[in-house]
């Protein structure tokens, strides 16, 4: 090889490591041989002399083997030259800063007087600097490495291979235009264009027709965005032209653009198949009919078939909504007046969508299509994503407010019920029945609750939770549930890490998952719960869902039952939906369970196989905070339990404002409040409340008052009323969550939260606490 004028720099670089290797040795031998010179007594000086020699042998040693070292490298790189030196690719080996060293033949002819290798490439690259980083550094991991590169010379393939002493040795590679066909006698134009959108290289096609070097896609393109498989504009040399835009994925997020010829110019059948066949997009050419005349290689690979010539193209897609007869038809005779469609392909392996275009052509036969394929199974992923995020979002907040409305009326119907019983003993005919309005009232409640649940808008109690010890607690219900058929088995991690959740909300979704598996195997079987840690080192994204980095702590709920199919799987967590029959299910019980998990912050996913079984996997970040030093602060403001409307109170004493638009709620807590022995004043509106405060002789202890009201809400009329009479008590009520307005609430002194519908008992309670 021929060697620059840095060539000289490996012997003495070698020099140099001889003697920073053996020059302390030296050193300190002649400082030994120094001291037994003046040492006055014979027994160390000779120990010293001794010591001297040893380190002068062993600097010899360490001098040997670096000439060693050196006259192997000598002798291997006396061997690449000897390999390379005649090779007709540009072959370099430089040191690890990118300087040359030595260079063959067709690397002088490339870059004579270049010091570096980014300099010798600066003349065919327009930044060598950065390919070569990316080369050289996997090459320093790796061994080797290459990278092909399209520029103004064509596309080049940079290899780069480690050798002794951090040099690398590189090859540079002109490959064959991969936009020109099996001969070469088609050079399509071709841009490469980064991920902002700027030109990168050009290739010699497309400078023909471009005329020029354009640095961005407006300057060619004057309407855009880009529609591969559609035909756009091109600002060509000679005017605006034509062309079919087919487009490929290159490295570090770089787009390869082809300009083709329009269907109407390409070659007839059978004039020059290898041409089509090599085009980097799906084309197929079709008869009037429908049946596919040619097809080449790009769609065969997307429509995963061998052949479809004779092929019917109804036989390969479906999904267009109307017949796909009528709309080739259409595109014959020029009627279309949308060229481009979404299908689906009529695959047996996987789902694979495409956007098909068609173009109208005139063969030796009559009118025929040219139909241009894009895979558009991403958009279709993406777009099904968001459809299926709108229909739940819909779904919620139909829930939330269907849930708002019930829960008005199940109070007006619970609370009457509370007072009539008030007036009947348990002797009495009508007790029975007035017993069971009430159940049927609360059960209707608990209805509310799971539609509430799943749009995830009620109000949850968390508290920090051992996974273990709740489990441990709801075991015996859970063996009741199961049946003697079937056997529940449980495993812990035994580090399992603490999560923060509502307990009884998270009883529910665990007595759901349960029940479902028991349902699932009818003949029997085993349900396995499971605990364990996990941690995540990357987000982790499945089913629609991306789960971010961190350490979480799962609960795994499985079955050898019947299982589910890809349709029943993907609709398990819509409100509604269920596969028992009729009257054995509400089909709420997954998607109550979906919408706690999702309000705790948690995961939720469900695979399964049919006839195999199921698996229910939840995800709970792991707690990190203290053990629970708002929790009891949480249980305090929680609604008080029920109490037996029988049981006696001694009457209570202050003023109540009382403000709710729906009338039949607010005469039952007039009613329950008076009982109690409490003065009330009834407002239907915020307005109204806020005229009876002008009276500044009126005296009111407490504010209860509904949050969500025509006019003005419960939150903002409350703060107005404080600035006057900032010691008055407020009792918040409404149908939906507390979470609704939470931030709100807790912007206001005094003030507590409950949800409807309460019982007459817990009305007059939580009033009782607020005075008290």
């Amino acid at each position: 090889m021929t060697e620059t004028a840095l060539s000289p720099g490996p012997l003495a670089r070698s020099g140099m490591r001889i003697v920073r290797r053996a020059g302390p040795i030296l050193a300190l031998a002649l400082l030994c041989i120094g001291a037994a010179w003046v040492l006055p007594q014979r027994g160390p000086a000779l120990g010293s002399l001794a010591m001297a020699m040893t380190l002068l042998f062993a600097a010899a040693t360490s001098a040997l083997v670096v000439l060693a070292q050196q006259r192997r490298q000598k002798q291997a790189l006396a061997m690449i030259d000897a390999f390379v030196v005649n090779d007709a690719l540009p072959t370099f080996i430089t040191g690890a800063d990118g300087a040359i060293r030595t260079r063959n033949k067709a690397a002088s002819e490339l870059a004579a007087q270049a010091a570096t290798l980014a300099a010798a490439l600066e003349q065919s690259f327009a930044n060598p600097g950065a390919v070569l980083f990316r080369v050289q550094s996997r090459a320093m991991a790796e061994g080797h490495a290459s990278e092909d590169v399209v520029s103004r010379r064509g596309h080049t393939r940079i290899s780069a291979h480690m050798l002794d002493e951090g040099a690398l040795l590189w090859r540079i590679e002109d490959m064959a235009d991969r936009s020109a066909g099996p001969r070469g006698q088609v050079a399509l134009p071709l841009l490469t264009v980064g991920r902002s959108g700027t030109i990168l290289s050009m290739n010699e096609a497309a400078r023909r027709l471009i005329g020029d070097r354009s640095k961005s896609l407006d300057r060619i393109f004057p309407h855009l965005p880009l529609r591969p498989g559609h035909v756009q504009e091109v600002n060509a040399a000679t005017g605006r032209v034509s062309c079919l835009i087919a487009q490929s994925e290159g490295l570090a997020g770089r787009r390869e653009i082809y300009l083709l010829p329009p269907p109407a110019e390409l070659p007839a059948v059978g004039s020059d198949a290898a041409f089509l066949n090599d085009l980097p997009v799906a084309l197929m050419r079709l008869d009037a009919r429908g049946q596919v005349v040619q097809a080449n290689r790009m769609a065969l690979e997307l429509l995963g078939r061998d052949s479809c010539d004779g092929v019917l193209l109804s036989s390969l897609m479906e999904g267009l909504g109307r017949s796909i007869s009528d709309w080739l038809a259409d595109a014959v005779s020029g009627r279309l007046t949308q060229r481009a469609e979404f299908l689906r392909l009529t695959r047996d392996d996987r789902d694979v969508f495409v956007q098909v275009s068609l173009h109208r052509t005139e063969e030796r036969d009559g009118a025929a299509l040219v139909a241009v394929l894009t895979d558009a199974t991403e958009f279709k992923s993406l777009e099904a994503q968001f459809v299926q995020s709108q229909k739940m979002q819909a779904i919620g907040e139909l829930a939330g407010g269907v849930a708002h409305d019930f829960n008005n009326l199940l109070t007006a119907i619970t609370g009457h019920c509370d007072l009539l019983l008030l007036r009947h003993d348990q002797g009495d005919p009508d007790y029975a029945d007035l017993v069971q309005i009430n159940q049927n009232a609360n059960r209707a409640a608990a209805l509310v609750g799971q539609l509430l649940a799943f749009s995830r808008k009620q109000t949850l109690r968390p508290e920090v939770l051992d996974m273990r010890n709740t489990l441990a607690d709801l075991t015996h219900l859970l063996n009741r549930l199961v049946g003697e058929r079937i056997t529940l088995s449980l495993t812990h991690d035994p580090a399992l890490h603490a999560i923060r959740a509502d307990k009884r909300q998270l009883e529910q979704v665990l007595m759901n998952l349960v029940v479902n598996a028991r349902d699932a195997m009818a003949a029997g079987g085993e349900i396995r719960i499971e605990t364990e840690n996990l941690s995540l080192s990357a987000p982790l994204t499945r089913d629609r869902a991306t789960m971010p980095a961190g350490d979480y702590v799962t609960i795994t709920v499985s079955d050898d039952g019947c299982g589910m199919s890809d349709d029943v799987r993907a609709r398990v967590f819509e409100p509604f939906f269920t596969t028992k029959g009729i009257a054995k299910g509400t089909g709420l019980g997954l998607s109550t369970a979906y919408g706690i998990v999702k309000q705790s912050g948690g995961y939720i996913f469900v695979d399964s196989v049919p006839g195999e079984g199921t698996r229910f996997r939840l995800y709970f970040p792991r707690w990190t905070g203290a053990s629970e030093p708002a929790a009891a602060d949480q249980r305090q403001d929680a609604p008080p339990a029920p109490i037996p409307p029988k049981i006696a109170a001694k009457p209570a004493a202050g003023v109540v404002l009382l403000v709710e638009d729906e009338a039949p709620v607010r005469a039952f807590a007039a009613r329950a409040l008076r009982l109690r022995g409490y003065t009330v004043i009834e407002a239907d509106s915020a307005e109204a409340a806020l005229d009876l405060l002008q009276d500044r002789d009126l005296t009111v202890d407490v504010f209860v008052t509904d949050v969500v009201m025509p006019g003005r809400d419960g939150p903002s009329w409350v703060r107005e009323a404080l600035q006057d009479r900032p010691d008055v008590k407020v009792v918040f009520v409404s149908g939906y969550a507390e979470e609704s307005f939470g931030d709100t609430q807790r912007d206001l002194p005094n003030s507590v939260f409950l949800p409807k519908p309460f019982s007459l008992a817990e009305l007059t309670e939580t009033v009782h606490k607020r005075l008290h």
